[in-house]
């Protein structure tokens, strides 16, 4: 019984040292037979193994090819020299002039014309690579750049997983494709998805010059599209942002989405709402949910509100365009308007109003078919109604004074309206009252050809009748309801909009742009992006 016992422990002590053996003979880097020469030298206790010609190395899996190598086998180390090459698995290359490697951890040191490959899809170069095959990262510095089939990416220092294909890139980062230019400073970007993300501010342009500035988001190369937060894109015309921003390059699509902000560069329009979309082929942007126009003015701001705004961007300027679409509000210290919709051509500063347009200056309204706006220096210069052209002034809760006439021009000065004067058909109602008790005298009926009308403070001062005028007094016993309306008369002064109306769609935080600000404000720290070395979770891109 005691000599089984004595088997036993004999056999497993073998058993434990055969295992052991075979433990610490896998830790060693191990030549492989088939070098040209060998030869070697003690120094200090230990023993350097020098090989030439067709070196072949095994570690744990992976292979080393070199022209030269020196092995230090107590220290587990090896210097490799001349065309170094290691295969670490069936997807990793990577190839150098020289080469340090430790073996107990694992960590391989590359040096000059460094090109690591990934499944022959991607490469990254350099002439400074660490690559710890314990983690499977491999660290850049010294400046490198990673080329896959979409992309050429360049940064001062980064890193790339060669498990998880996760590439993070540090300082000075620019990155290519036939499509943008992308610089930042920090940026992560999988090689296999084909995915950006944004996690420091930065800035890309595409090839049209239109330039985005964001600090969080994502961008699918392969697909070309992106879903930022808080971005911001840039025209040759306009800043366009948004709490989310998707871009898809394919259509030419890009939607911002939530607190939208567009700013003109060149007019001082600002137009707000809460979703934006634009076109890059057409260069059409359109602003909905509860968008707001401002033409901004140090006298005073004009303010437009509709269902739809829609901008027009050209090269040209006589192209350049501002419509709004459905339930138009206009609202000015001296003017408000309603109309159906409107069309504002930049280049001569003129806007249209269509759709039974109606506008108030003072207590005066004017009405037409169409009504153009004449904006000069940021101000209302002049008006032109046509045809149908209609004038009314309150003179009580009864009456009302009336011009009317084919054609007319309103003009303006120091934003208040100053003159009018009727062309064809004219025909006016004008009550009369004593300067002094301002009781009713009568009503004039007059009609002419032309007519013009002057006005001060936003009252009538002085009417003038040309071309043979025709008129009738009526005094006040002898006026009957239809004596004191022309033809064609509407009084809509409770469709006149309010300024608190308009500010119902203005955004509720403040985000007056300032782009570089903006860029300027958001730290630069990796830590705050995804981990390289796990897949971030990626958003849906938003339905248009």
């Amino acid at each position: 019984m005691q000599k089984a016992s004595l088997y036993i422990k004999i056999g497993f002590t073998w058993a434990f040292l055969f295992t052991l053996t075979c433990a610490m003979a896998q830790k060693k880097i191990k030549l492989e037979p088939g070098a040209g020469k060998l030869s070697g030298f003690r120094k200090d206790g230990v023993n350097y193994t020098i090989v030439t010609g067709n070196v072949k190395f095994t570690h744990k899996g992976t292979i080393f090819f070199c022209d030269s190598a020196v092995l230090v086998k107590k220290t587990n180390y090896l210097d490799a020299y001349g065309h170094v090459r290691i295969l670490d698995g069936d997807s990793v290359t990577v190839t150098s002039k020289t080469l340090h490697y430790d073996g107990d951890n694992k960590i391989a040191r590359m040096r000059q014309n460094v090109v690591l490959t990934k499944l022959g899809q991607m490469r990254l170069y350099t002439d400074f690579l660490d690559y710890d095959r314990n983690t499977s990262i491999a660290s850049y510095f010294d400046s490198g750049k990673i080329v896959d089939t979409t992309n050429v990416l360049t940064s001062q220092k980064g890193y790339f997983n060669t498990r998880t294909n996760f590439a993070s890139f540090k300082t000075r980062v620019v990155g290519t494709n036939e499509d943008k230019t992308l610089r930042s400073d920090t940026l992560v970007y999988n090689t296999q998805t084909g995915i950006v993300y944004f996690v420091a501010p930065t800035e890309i342009t595409d090839k049209e010059g239109n330039v985005f500035n964001y600090s969080e988001g994502t961008y699918n190369t392969k697909v070309k599209s992106s879903n930022l937060d808080k971005g911001i894109a840039e025209t040759e015309s306009y800043y366009l942002r948004g709490d989310q921003m998707v871009l898809d390059d394919i259509r030419g699509h890009y939607t911002a989405i939530g607190n939208v902000y567009m700013l003109s560069k060149n007019d001082d329009i600002i137009i707000t709402g809460q979703k934006a979309i634009m076109d890059k082929k057409s260069q059409i942007t359109k602003v909905f949910d509860m968008p707001l126009l401002k033409m901004i003015n140090t006298k005073d701001t004009l303010y437009l509100t509709a269902d739809t705004l829609v901008s027009i961007d050209s090269e040209e300027d006589i192209n350049k365009r501002l419509l709004a679409y459905s339930n138009v509000k206009i609202f000015k210290k001296d003017l408000k308007g309603i109309c159906d919709s409107i069309a504002y051509f930049v280049s001569d500063s003129i806007m249209f109003l269509y759709g039974n347009p109606a506008l108030w200056s003072g207590e005066n309204q004017m009405t037409a078919d169409t009504i153009d706006m004449v904006i000069r220096n940021k101000s209302l210069y002049k008006m032109d109604l046509f045809p149908g052209a209609f004038v009314v002034t309150s003179d009580s809760a009864q009456y009302y004074n009336q011009i009317k006439g084919r054609s007319m021009e309103a003009w303006f000065t120091d934003e208040e309206l100053s003159q009018v004067n009727v062309y064809g058909n004219g025909e006016s109602i004008f009550f009369m009252r004593d300067e002094k008790t301002a009781k009713l005298i009568g009503m004039n009926k007059i009609i002419c050809s032309d007519i013009v009308l002057q006005f001060k403070g936003r009252k009538l001062t002085d009417a003038s009748f040309l071309v043979k005028p025709e008129g009738d007094f009526i005094p006040p016993h002898e006026l009957k309801d239809n004596d004191t309306r022309l033809n064609g008369f509407v009084w809509r002064g409770d469709e006149r909009p309010l300024k608190s109306e308009l500010l119902e769609n203005e955004l509720k935080v403040d985000l007056t742009l300032e782009p570089q600000k903006e860029i300027d404000a958001v730290p630069i720290k990796l830590e705050k992006g995804p981990n390289p070395l796990k897949r971030p979770p990626v958003k849906r891109n938003l339905k248009n």
